[in-house]
């Protein structure tokens, strides 16, 4: 059974600069984590074909719950399935882990459309790892949509 969230938020940005932070690998690496980790992007290609691998790290390792890659990081690789520019990013993610519940290509797809003041923002993970809850993939993604949106209205 195919498991899937789905996220929105209204950022207070024009939606090419909020694409444009999705497709920035030093403003992903600064709202894409989850509140108590950190992000390290290690190799990225933004175009349509596009390969991408970055790390999550758990700030404090002594209250990680065990990571997907290793017992405090979550390392993954993506791929830039489709860009359509101000409008649409699909991405299909792979974790980096040997155990089997976190095995499987997810699929990423940023939805951005006008909203009153902004740019309404959804993104839709599709086809999650049984090792992800969804109520924690949910989570993280309000934390990393709360930070995108911070990144604009601290100017």
């Amino acid at each position: 059974m195919s498991v899937s969230t789905k996220v929105s938020r209204i950022i207070k940005a024009p939606r090419r600069a909020v694409y444009e932070a999705c497709l920035d690998a030093d403003a992903l690496a600064r709202w894409r984590v989850p509140d108590n980790m950190t992000a390290r992007v290690h190799a990225f290609e933004a175009r349509e074909g596009g390969f991408y691998r970055m790390s999550l790290a758990y700030r404090d390792p002594t209250q990680s719950p065990g990571g997907k890659t290793s017992q405090d990081t979550d390392t993954f690789q993506g791929r830039f399935v489709e860009l359509v520019p101000d409008e649409k990013i699909v991405e299909a993610i792979e974790f980096e882990s040997r155990a089997s519940e976190f095995a499987g290509e997810m699929t990423m797809t940023t939805r951005l459309a006008d909203a009153d003041g902004g740019t309404d923002i959804t993104i839709l993970c599709h086809d999650l790892p049984s090792g992800i809850r969804p109520e924690d993939n949910e989570a993280g993604t309000r934390q990393s949509l709360n930070k995108l949106a911070a990144l604009f209205e601290k100017g």
